[in-house]
């Protein structure tokens, strides 16, 4: 399977992603309670388990795999079913051969020192990496083992703006045929409230780093769905990515707010249908016929409609 032709991209200059053509003209937000997606929510707590069972169907695919968890240590520790590095650790067939579980909390480390003692065997390498993970990401992909014959995935799930990137790029081109696979969260249900907050210097190069440019501030005040688009845009457009698409994560507890909207980034023309299905199944719907995604024609359309 080769992926798509390269689109043009460039990093070093990042002009506005839209053009004032395909921003939105409303400034009124769409209720998020009427997507298609929160009658059959997948609810946060169970984001661990849409991450196991897509890698379960990845690896009938691949027959192999390596795993990169760049924020590995448990997010509840109390909850090890919402663990998705223990979850993936856990999966038959054992087919993954390679694991790098990263993160910067030290009692975290020690989390995940104890599944690598767990389930490191001959036949299966687990590493476990302390510390920031976009300087310990360049310790992995120049240690060898991920060639272009590597079915490899990684899980960059961020709590807001940890994950930079200069290191989603790395990521993105370290194989030049068919791309790192990536899940990528971005935190919708608090991103406006952490921007309206920034003050200190150090804090608002951070969201520099993160976003990969200054000028974030054009994040501020958008419909989530547009904006987590625009996010998958970046990775399709700049890193070269054959399909991004978005799904979102709710939160039971706050009402079917959405919490984080999930960015898989894939060049594989299988991903996209694995993907559906385990979102499907693990959000419970049992209408396969009905579409995970918002559509974006569909959702251009009530904006047009909400001015009317």
């Amino acid at each position: 399977m080769g992926r798509p032709p390269k689109k043009q991209s460039g990093l070093t200059e990042h002009p506005s992603l839209w053009s004032d053509a395909e921003l939105p003209r409303s400034p009124q937000k769409l209720p998020e309670k009427d997507f298609k997606s929160l009658r059959f929510p997948l609810w946060t707590q169970n984001k661990a388990r849409l991450i196991q069972e897509y890698l379960r169907l990845f690896e009938f695919v691949t027959h192999h795999g390596t795993y990169i968890d760049g924020f590995a240590a448990p997010q509840e520790a109390a909850h090890p079913t919402m663990w998705a590095a223990n979850l993936v650790l856990e999966m038959e067939p054992k087919w993954f051969r390679e694991f790098w579980l990263c993160d910067l909390d030290a009692a975290g480390v020690e989390r995940l020192k104890e599944l690598k003692t767990l389930h490191e065997s001959s036949k299966r390498r687990v590493e476990v990496l302390a510390g920031d993970f976009n300087e310990t990401v360049y310790k992995i992909l120049q240690a060898g083992t991920i060639t272009e014959n590597t079915a490899t995935f990684a899980l960059l799930d961020q709590r807001t703006f940890e994950c930079e990137w200069r290191t989603v790029a790395a990521l993105s081109k370290h194989k030049s045929r068919t791309k790192i696979e990536l899940f990528y969260f971005f935190p919708t249900g608090w991103i406006d409230r952490s921007l309206g907050a920034l003050r200190a210097a150090a804090t608002i190069a951070k969201v520099e780093r993160w976003w990969g440019s200054a000028n974030w501030q054009e994040l501020q005040g958008m419909d989530g769905t547009l904006r987590a688009m625009m996010v998958a845009k970046r990775f399709e457009d700049e890193l070269g990515y054959g399909k991004a698409a978005v799904y979102p994560i709710h939160s039971e507890r706050r009402r079917g707010r959405v919490m984080y909207h999930m960015i898989h980034a894939t060049d594989h023309a299988e991903a996209s249908p694995l993907m559906i299905r385990a979102y499907r199944k693990v959000s419970g719907r049992t209408n396969l016929d009905d579409a995970v995604q918002v559509d974006f024609d569909e959702l251009w359309r009530r904006i047009e409609a909400d001015e009317d």
